[in-house]
């Protein structure tokens, strides 16, 4: 008897410690739980959402505080209609996804940040509604100098320019939905080491993911795993506009593991990229090249990507202009047409996979292209071209091969050709066939040429 006492003393005792334990450690915790949402009241500062009134005056100073502070801004769901708001240097700003609305009330600029230092926005809605950003604002989001910028999971819809603007910036823009910008869904431009990650933009009037420089140098950006479609080219051109991913003069970029497709131009377009990798991606229905290295590149991989519909399958051209040395492996090409977004005064469209100086072809399957399978050289520009292990299916011509006088050596080698209308191996000057079919004789008359192990089917 006196031990059932004791112990139900002991069960009573210890369950009045739990429960004074539990609202100490309550009591304890709510300021840490505070530091989480954000210790900084926003209604003192006349701050609430689903306000009909623009609210950027005191958006400005919650946030210029907030980052002198050092505190984190959290934004309840609703409505914020603001215009020229300062993303001041080591701000954090993140609401609830999908319905914290940050909503543009024109007249000017946006959201504009600069500084040496860190920025994060996260799971906050940017709306532009298609309103004018004034004349130095290059996008919805326009920021400079940010060494560490992070933009992540957020909706960015209706810029009047490109979605977001980034501008001398590193650190990651990742996971976000990016739409309806009349320029493009992100314009990164001299970046140092910026990831571009798993995105979506889509419906964009000029570009999806640009990546550029003012000069040609380092940028060591990696634009993976996004999703990009529905890129118009309403400026016009000739591929300075429509395409889903673009790199322009910056070296030491890689892309990898995208999907795009439905683009006016190419899929993936890389002008003057030096040490630029294309690999593992999805290109489908693209208006004219699927994928590009062109003009004054040296060092390009193209390796595991899969095209699906376009004009042209993949080009590494441009050796007048100083483009070469590349390998080209291991991707599938295949149904293509004839027509393009312009008339083409050069090769035209139709085919398959096309290099001019020191690349090496191999392990490609190309199936359904309507004009050449491989296009290699074009007129005197050809220079060390290996074409070796790859299958031709569904041609006009199996391999069209420059044999205009002064081009240099190609190696065409194991090849298979099958349903080539025209021939297996053609020797061409520029656009006009110069001779029959090489693989069943006359190769010798041209010392440029080796072909070795070639068959048709």
């Amino acid at each position: 008897m006196l031990n059932r006492r004791l112990l139900l003393s002991s069960i009573a005792s210890m369950g009045f410690y739990a429960a004074a334990t539990r609202v100490s450690g309550a009591a304890a915790m709510k300021p840490a739980q505070d530091g989480l949402r954000g210790t900084i009241d926003i209604s003192g500062y006349g701050v609430a959402p689903d306000r009909t009134s623009d609210q950027s005056k005191a958006i400005n100073r919650l946030f210029k505080e907030a980052a002198e502070k050092g505190m984190p801004v959290f934004l309840p769901a609703g409505d914020y209609r603001v215009s020229a708001i300062t993303l001041p240097d080591t701000l954090w700003v993140s609401g609830v996804p999908g319905r914290t609305r940050l909503i543009h009330t024109g007249g000017g600029p946006f959201l504009t940040g600069e500084g040496p230092g860190k920025l994060t926005l996260s799971d906050l809605v940017f709306d532009g509604g298609g309103l004018s950003l004034g004349g130095d604002a290059g996008g919805l989001l326009h920021l400079r100098g940010l060494a560490d910028l992070t933009i992540e999971n957020c909706t960015i819809t209706g810029a009047s320019k490109h979605g977001i603007h980034a501008e001398r910036c590193g650190g990651r823009i990742t996971g976000n939905s990016i739409s309806q910008a009349a320029f493009s869904g992100i314009y990164a431009v001299e970046s140092e080491r910026l990831a571009i990650t798993a995105n979506t933009v889509s419906d964009c009037g000029n570009g999806g993911i640009l990546v550029h420089r003012w000069e040609a140098g380092e940028d060591n950006t990696m634009v993976s795993g996004n999703r990009v479609f529905k890129i118009a080219g309403n400026d016009g051109g000739t591929g300075e506009n429509g395409n889903g991913i673009n790199i322009f003069r910056a070296w030491n970029v890689m892309v990898s593991d995208n999907h795009v497709s439905d683009c006016a131009f190419s899929a993936i377009r890389a002008n003057a990229a030096t040490n630029v990798q294309i690999s593992n991606n999805q290109c489908l229905r693209s208006g004219e090249t699927a994928i590009y290295s062109e003009f004054g590149f040296q060092g390009a991989i193209v390796a595991g990507n899969l095209v699906d519909g376009a004009a042209n399958g993949i080009l590494v051209l441009n050796f007048d202009a100083g483009g070469r040395l590349a390998t080209v492996s291991g991707n599938i090409v295949r149904n293509l047409h004839l027509d393009g977004p312009y008339v083409h005064d050069g090769a035209g469209f139709g085919f398959g996979i096309a290099a001019e100086a020191d690349t090496v072809i191999s392990g490609n399957t190309i199936e359904n292209a309507p004009k050449w399978g491989l296009m290699l050289g074009w007129g005197p520009y050809m220079r060390g071209i290996v074409a070796t292990g790859n299958l031709v299916r569904g041609a006009g011509g199996g391999c069209a091969v420059t044999v205009v006088e002064g081009a240099g050596t190609a190696l065409i080698a194991n090849n298979l050709f099958q349903d080539v209308k025209d021939g297996a191996i053609l020797g061409y000057r520029w656009n006009d066939k110069a001779t029959d079919d090489l693989l069943t004789g006359g190769s010798q008359a041209f010392a440029h040429l080796t072909l070795t192990g070639n068959r048709i089917a």
